[in-house]
């Protein structure tokens, strides 16, 4: 969540406040020790029940809001707050059974993520896949630590999931403020400039001003951009969608890492980056990569008998009438097309291709990363103090993309990884209004629609009553439905019958 942060409020933003984030980060883990400490003999200090009580408050609140976002904003608020609804019940009814249950939860969840880190790691061989990897063995130490009743018998296991929480977040924050405390540059950028590039850059980029500040940014970001806005469009061919005969379906397998169809071809999809004002990024092999299943495998290491040359495609239209047009498209309004085109300008030097660690989809990630620096600032206003810090850090969408982002990094960038991160991006570059205060308004605007709707209505009927009474009828008596009976006569009934007698 670092470069994340760093990336979305902007390097300018984060240095004048650098010491305040530090102050902050070693705050939170001295909490966070002192809770751990605290929870190891199960005489638990920390207040449980009214911490459980909150949890359930906010997964209430959240699942109450849920329904005023869109697509997979929607999606993501509700298993949040279905999520904080679950935990808080297992602890406030649950007991010694709820917490050996949420133990196993949790201990399950980081033995996965740590054994997919190593595994990942060990299979693609990265830069620093050994600082990778170890992190990984750190997480399986931790679900093993989860998984073990020593020493409380799982009675502090929130409060572990409570100190493990604070202590990662103070230090990340404290590694924000240290990396920010003399940075000059977007780490986006630097990552592909050499020493000397980099430094201009970095003038330029501090003594400009942004592009972003000059082109005017709409009031709201609630929707959709209209077809009339200058946005910017990340476009995903998905392997599914680009697969030449029938996908033999495989969840999960065909939506991150490749489609197989029913001649055995494997397909990758592909994913490019194209702004308003003529940019587009698009990095493909110069001759096309044999992806059989059996060389498939020794393609995927990221090292550097694996480069080839590679090509950047003219633009969309050239690539979509040659291929097909892409399966999905995540448009962004907030970014920066300056500090895009410094980017560009220097990636472009090098056509290499690599399948892992240099591709289509990481091309896109780092280029969106570029264009999006210091979006919340923008969005929200330099000078507003640290709404736009809490705004970020408060966003679940930072975590999903943290999350996307750290898997591509161990990993590799595919397009559904970039798909997810774009969308997940897109939520923090356009922030959209919060489901509070979209439900108020929403509320005040059915009033509103209410009331006119009955004033329209009484004022039609009060013109029917003073038309009535011009034209010397009964007011009110148009329309009015005539009774179903009408008067008894002696015509309804025969004539009496003579006496007999």
């Amino acid at each position: 969540m670092v470069r994340l942060a760093m990336i979305l409020l902007g390097v300018d933003y984060l240095r004048v406040r650098w010491r305040e984030l530090l102050m902050v980060g070693c705050l939170s883990v001295v909490l966070g020790v002192t809770i751990f400490c605290d929870a190891l003999d199960g005489a638990l200090w920390f207040p449980i029940m009214p911490f459980a009580a909150l949890l359930l408050l906010e997964g209430v609140a959240t699942v109450c809001v849920a329904w005023t976002g869109m697509g997979g904003q929607r999606t993501l608020r509700y298993v949040k707050g279905i999520t904080f609804i679950l935990s808080a019940a297992l602890v406030l009814v649950g007991g010694e059974h709820g917490n050996f249950i949420l133990s196993m939860i949790f201990g399950t969840l980081f033995l996965v993520d740590g054994a997919l880190q190593m595994i990942a790691a060990r299979v693609v061989r990265y830069r620093k896949w050994k600082i990778a990897a170890a992190g990984g063995g750190l997480e399986v130490a931790i679900a093993i630590f989860f998984y073990q009743p020593y020493p409380d018998h799982y009675a502090g296991t929130v409060a572990y999931c409570v100190a493990f929480g604070l202590l990662f977040g103070g230090w990340n924050m404290i590694l924000l403020a240290m990396r920010v405390r003399r940075m000059a540059i977007n780490p986006a950028v630097a990552d592909e400039q050499p020493a000397g590039h980099a430094t201009a850059a970095a003038t330029t980029a501090t003594t400009d001003t942004p592009a972003g500040q000059k082109r005017p940014l709409p009031d709201s970001f609630d929707g959709p951009p209209e077809p009339h806005e200058h946005v910017l469009t990340v476009h995903v061919w998905t392997p599914v969608g680009t697969v030449k005969a029938e996908a033999r379906r495989q969840p999960i397998v065909d939506r991150y890492i490749a489609a197989v169809d029913r001649n055995g071809s494997i397909s990758t999809g592909h994913a490019a980056l194209e702004t308003a004002e003529g940019i587009y990024i698009s990095l493909y092999p110069a001759v096309e990569i044999e992806r059989s299943p059996e060389e498939f495998s020794r393609i995927l290491r990221a090292t550097r008998d694996n480069d080839v040359p590679g090509l950047f495609q003219p633009d969309y239209a050239t690539e979509s009438a040659a291929w097909c047009p892409s399966t999905r498209q995540i448009r962004i309004r907030n970014y920066d097309p300056e500090r895009l085109e410094r980017f560009w300008a220097e990636y472009r030097r090098d056509t290499t291709y690599n399948l892992t660690y240099r591709n289509c989809s990481s091309t896109v990630a780092k280029a969106l990363e570029a264009a999006i620096e210091g979006a919340s600032v923008r969005a929200w206003g330099k000078r507003t103090g640290w709404k736009p810090f809490l705004r970020v850090a408060t966003t679940p969408e930072l975590w999903v993309a943290a999350q996307v982002r750290k898997r591509s990094a161990t990993m590799a960038w595919t397009p559904g990884l970039t798909l997810d991160y774009a969308r997940a991006l897109s939520m923090l570059a356009d922030p959209r209004p919060s489901g509070w205060v979209k439900m108020a308004r929403l509320a005040l605007q059915t009033m509103y629609a209410s009331r006119q709707r009955w004033r329209a209505e009484k004022a039609a009927a009060s013109n029917i009553y003073d038309t009535d009474a011009a034209d010397g009828q009964d007011p009110g008596s148009e329309g009015r439905l005539e009774p179903p009976w009408q008067p008894v006569t002696d015509q309804h009934y025969p004539a009496k019958r003579p006496d007999a007698s």
